[in-house]
């Protein structure tokens, strides 16, 4: 976190992306910890022996274009986990006011399966709740995970508000604030700008 804070060190794109997918990584291991799994029987050269095996069909989905780093993170960990993606923006109507929209969503079936949002910056939570509510357009999950290396406090209730109640969130940090535009503070900046450059 360090590391992804420090305004000297995130200069470089390339290691801000790199920790982004580590976080990815952290996630997606502690996440696994609650996931189902049965025994499974496999031949080694040497012997049969039984080994646990996850349950879950997973759906990892990403919000354009800050997700990706993340994305990979988890998917170094879920390899066999299916891929969605999500372009979601914030269009302002004032300086500090604005509506989330979709432009772009490609999606296997969600129906009954693991549906895990990963998107870096949880600031308002519109945008992950949005995107929610596009992929129950692929059908109805089985479980929804969230994970997010930033949230705040606000984010985290309007999805306790706006989500169904046995969904799970992770999240690497809570920074206390908002400022005018909606920005986390202490926050790192934006995290789609500082992986791959600044944006008209």
């Amino acid at each position: 976190m360090k590391e992804l804070r420090s305004k000297h060190i995130q200069q470089d794109p390339l290691r801000f992306r790199r920790n982004i997918e580590r976080v990815g990584e952290i996630c997606a291991y502690e996440m696994s910890k609650s996931f189902s799994y049965h025994a499974e029987s496999v031949v080694t050269p040497l012997a049969e022996t039984e080994v646990s095996t996850p349950d879950e069909q997973i759906v990892l989905a990403t919000i354009l274009r800050a997700g990706l780093p993340f994305h990979q993170g988890f998917l170094s960990y879920l390899d066999h986990a299916e891929n969605a993606f999500i372009s979601a923006y914030r269009q302002y109507t004032s300086e500090t006011e604005f509506t989330i929209h979709t432009e772009y969503i490609a999606s296997p079936s969600i129906e009954g399966k693991t549906l895990i949002i990963c998107d870096p910056m949880l600031a308002t939570g519109s945008s992950m709740e949005v995107a929610y509510r596009a992929l129950l357009e692929k059908g109805t999950p089985g479980k929804v995970y969230l994970a997010s290396v930033l949230a705040t406090p606000g984010a985290i209730r309007f999805l306790e508000s706006n989500m169904p109640q046995d969904v799970c969130l992770y999240t690497a940090a809570i920074d206390p604030v908002l400022n005018q535009h909606k920005y986390i503070v202490p926050g790192l900046g934006d995290a789609g700008d500082l992986a791959y450059g600044v944006k008209l």
